[in-house]
């Protein structure tokens, strides 16, 4: 699948809860709920996790309220890092790196967990290498 960026940064073909992974395996929404609230403390029902993408035209998002998406929308922009108020507060609150994760958790992260729920959500370096080269990531 090819790399699917979302107007934060994230990446919805590695997130679990995307339409063609939840597809593929329905298990993904039991994990999910369980990792999200490991390591970000909120917890979506199984029968809730489920996610077309915030590209696509009138999605079903697993946040519908999203600060972000409409931010972005309005302004006419791909995704956060093309913005001149580069990082804001909406963002901020949205911001995932694992360094910082770890040292709020407490814990190291395995590869297997990052890989699930830490890796599709890690926007900061996706963000900051695009608005260092405009080119997208992988």
């Amino acid at each position: 699948m090819e790399p699917v960026l979302t107007r934060c940064g994230y990446r919805c073909d590695l997130c679990l809860a995307y339409k063609p992974n939840i597809e593929n395996d329905p298990s993904n929404r039991s994990k999910l709920s369980d990792g999200w609230f490991n390591y970000f403390g909120f917890r979506i029902p199984e029968e809730g996790i489920y996610c077309e993408g915030c590209r696509e035209e009138d999605p079903k998002l697993i946040d519908p309220g999203c600060p972000v998406r409409p931010c972005v929308i309005a302004k006419g922009l791909d995704n956060c890092s093309e913005c001149g108020e580069y990082i804001c507060p909406k963002l901020k609150e949205r911001i995932v790196a694992l360094p910082e994760l770890e040292a709020k958790t407490g814990m190291e992260i395995s590869e297997q967990d990052y890989r699930s729920f830490i890796r599709p959500y890690e926007n900061l370096a996706r963000l900051e290498e695009l608005r260092q080269s405009g080119h997208p990531l992988r």
